[in-house]
């Protein structure tokens, strides 16, 4: 099948499958892989061909494969790089000049319950329980907003957490972070498929002790703004960048 996604016009997507198309877009075993239909449904939305599109945590590639199709320009980053067209590089300090990115994706670790590589600076191994986890992400959300151009779009996904008998609200809490630096476009919900625990195992799990099994991700779709409030956050980050140095 060579046909191209539909383009989503709700805040409910859903998706069959981690891929589309003859080509493959990521590594549908990857650990948390994204689906691809979310990249090109940004994509379309959000740039025209020829610009500049950046993953700060590019997994298994599935950005990078849906932009070379949609002949966008990419760059890929990931703190354990798993193919040669992966930049190794930490998300906290991006190797890009300010305001010269068209959009950012952002498929994060929403806690630690993911073995993602062996790196130890790897957020993902931090839980979400600790307010450091959210700490170490809103330095990501710095650096994309340092490097995005003004009025342009910022995706982010994340889900929530519920773990011996404790629900964490880990996407209300980056959404706050975003809310410090970026205005809000629009929020998505995402159908999960993919899960460990989509079996009728664990939904019987679920109805019989009394918990709820995570059904959606969320997708924050987030904008820079275009004023001159937005410049002097960039000179403070700027700054704090240089006083890091």
């Amino acid at each position: 099948m060579n046909e191209k996604p539909k383009l989503e016009a709700t805040t409910l997507w859903d998706y069959p499958t981690q891929s589309y198309g003859e080509t493959p877009k990521g590594d549908n075993k990857y650990p948390g892989v994204t689906p691809a239909f979310i990249i090109y449904n940004l994509l379309q939305r959000y740039t025209k061909p020829g610009d500049l599109v950046v993953d700060p945590m590019c997994g298994s590639g599935t950005t990078i494969d849906v932009c070379k199709e949609e002949k966008r320009r990419v760059i890929g980053y990931d703190i354990a790089p798993v193919r040669t067209d992966i930049i190794q590089n930490d998300s906290r300090n991006i190797p890009l000049d300010d305001n010269s990115v068209d959009m950012i994706f952002i498929d994060s670790p929403y806690s630690d319950n993911i073995h993602y590589n062996e790196h130890p600076d790897c957020i993902g191994k931090i839980s979400c329980e600790e307010e450091k986890f959210y700490d170490e992400l809103e330095k990501v959300i710095k650096e994309c907003l340092r490097i995005l151009k003004p009025g342009k779009v910022l995706g982010w996904l994340i889900g929530d957490q519920w773990v011996k008998k404790r629900f964490t609200p880990v996407g209300f809490k980056i959404y706050q972070r975003l809310c410090k630096y970026f205005d809000t476009v629009d929020i998505v919900c995402v159908v999960r498929r993919g899960q460990t625990s989509n079996t009728a195992l664990w939904y019987h799990r679920a109805l019989k002790f009394n918990f709820f099994l995570r059904g959606f991700k969320y997708l924050f779709i987030m904008r820079k703004p275009d004023d001159k409030e937005s410049k002097e956050e960039n000179r403070k980050i700027e700054w704090t960048r240089y006083e890091r140095k």
